[in-house]
């Protein structure tokens, strides 16, 4: 065979030594040797510059090694081929480079052509192959690579380069499309560093990497002229959670605006779907939030005026006692300076009289509290895919002094922020709340069935009193806001945690302040939040 005609010898990537000699040439590619047949052709051509073969083998093998040196020295323009080639090198960053030389054409006069074919090894799975043609030029007696774009892409045309498009394809999305995860350079990251930090371990273990790629043929300026290999967009769908961005801005930027230890905790009553999740940076405990267990204060008297309506003790029209304080068993009470004397149960319940609660608690059987707060979620037990929730604990008081301190939300009952949002959300959906991250992310290990419509129908006509005429009266101007205050004392009983628990609509949630003794902070955190929405 004459050395126009020699087909197939193949360059590799990993290149470091190449020895053409009359008996083999030697290939090394991956880390491993090929030895190709002898053949004296091959090699008498080969140790010949006055062939076109010779200016494209050599041109090939330093390609396939990323030697711009020697590469752009087997061509007719070095300083222009040097540059193109590093920039091209840099631009696709491929693992593994090899080209393969094809049919070398007879010359004609001082011109001649090789077919090349040359693959990318680009990364996991993207291997990409194609096929050109070198032009080959004689002068002054030697064969030179004749410098042009499509030396390096068949389609390649003056002023143009192969580029990457690689984007940021979204993993995981919010119930509005917005994306929480992104899948980028082969591995998960939050879409904002700042949103949900609580939930970015839940986020990115359910999400899935798929990063979109594409090689382009661009023009001077960057733009797309066409997609050589991949694809710019990716198939993939990402998978969506129930999370809220907007929900979430809000709820962090309210807590963030306060100077003590803030948690709010967000859940749409219609469906579950946790909406957000926000602590501050004073918050130590980082899952505060979701197990945190304190005493709930008086925002249990949600709890306690269901047990009291159930068993048929009162109505909220009923005429009940507020005195300023009250002796109960053992047990003294005090309303904190207030006395209303008699007044109905509603107007106890929105003024939060702890005399009138702690003496209808008194009256209910000893499992009494326990069944209704059951009612309301507090003893159910969920696992949520990539959380570790505590709703909180209301056992059946162990004394008659228990169960007074139990019904105005201290004694031993107790509430984690998730605890009392899905009390809120049970009081404003009338049904069972499985608080999910993913539609079916959530198994129920102990349910809940909610008090009845009637019951319900008359608390949430005291809640909503709380607001407009009652101790949360910061929230109204902040739309139809339906909830309960609460102050609980802890420790020593010197501080007192602040709580509001409520909903608007399809939106019930809990605000938190540890140590904050005082309600009032919690109910103008709750209105700031709301206010964003």
């Amino acid at each position: 065979m004459s050395p126009a005609g020699k087909k197939g010898v193949l360059i590799g990537a990993a290149l470091a030594v190449v020895a053409i000699v009359a008996a083999a040439v030697v290939l090394l590619s991956g880390g491993g040797s090929t030895a190709a047949s002898p053949d004296s052709d091959t090699a008498s051509t080969a140790e010949d510059s006055n062939y076109p073969l010779s200016a494209a083998r050599e041109y090939l093998l330093a390609f396939g090694a990323k030697d711009a040196d020697a590469a752009s020295k087997a061509t007719d323009a070095p300083a222009e081929a040097s540059s193109a080639l590093l920039n091209t090198w840099a631009a696709l960053r491929p693992t593994e480079l090899t080209a393969k030389l094809g049919e070398v054409g007879p010359a004609q006069g001082d011109k001649a052509t090789a077919a090349y074919t040359v693959t990318w090894n680009l990364g996991p799975g993207r291997t990409w192959t194609y096929s050109g043609t070198l032009g080959l030029v004689r002068a002054q007696g030697t064969w030179r690579v004749h410098w042009a774009p499509t030396v390096l892409h068949p389609k390649l045309e003056a002023g143009q380069r192969l580029a990457i498009a690689s984007s940021d394809v979204p993993a995981v999305v919010d119930r509005d499309g917005k994306p929480l995860v992104v899948s980028a350079g082969g591995g998960l990251k939050p879409a904002d560093d700042k949103a949900f930090p609580l939930l970015r371990s839940a986020l990115t273990g359910h999400g899935q990497a798929s990063e979109a790629f594409a090689v382009e043929r661009v023009d001077s300026s960057g733009k797309n002229l066409e997609t050589l290999f991949g694809k710019a967009e990716s198939d993939h769908k990402p998978a969506a959670t129930g999370l809220s961005v907007a929900t979430q801005n809000a709820a962090q930027a309210a807590v963030d605006g306060y100077r003590g230890k803030a948690v709010l905790v967000a859940i749409q009553p219609s469906s579950g779907d946790l909406l957000a999740v926000a602590q501050n940076s004073s918050v130590t405990n980082a899952s505060s939030a979701f197990s945190g267990q304190y005493a709930p204060g008086s925002t249990f008297k949600i709890v306690t005026a269901t047990a009291a309506l159930e068993a048929g003790l009162v109505t909220p029209d009923s005429s009940v006692p507020c005195p300023l304080t009250d002796r109960i068993g053992t047990r003294t009470l005090s309303n904190e300076g207030f006395d209303l004397g008699t007044t109905t149960v509603h107007q106890a319940f929105a003024k939060s009289c702890n005399t009138t609660f702690g003496r209808l608690a008194s009256q209910l059987p000893a499992d009494g509290l326990a069944k209704a707060a059951t009612q309301f979620g507090l003893n159910a037990d969920f696992s949520i895919e990539g959380l570790s929730t505590e709703m909180g604990r209301v056992d059946p008081a162990a004394s008659a002094d228990e169960q007074v301190e139990d019904g105005i939300g201290q004694g031993k009952v107790q509430v984690s922020p998730m605890g009392a949002a899905v009390m809120a959300a049970t009081a404003a959906s009338g049904r069972a709340v499985v608080p999910r991250l993913w539609a079916d992310g959530t198994k129920v290990n102990t349910g809940y069935q909610p008090p009845s419509a009637s019951v319900l129908s008359a608390l949430r006509g005291m809640m909503r009193e709380v607001v407009t005429g009652g101790t949360a009266t910061g929230l109204s101007h902040s739309g139809s806001v339906f909830g309960k205050t609460g102050t609980a004392q802890f420790g020593d009983g010197a501080e007192a945690h602040g709580w509001f628990v409520g909903y608007r609509g399809d939106l019930a949630f809990a605000v938190f302040l540890e140590g904050a003794n005082d309600s009032k902070p919690a109910v103008s955190l709750g209105a700031k939040f709301l206010d964003a929405l």
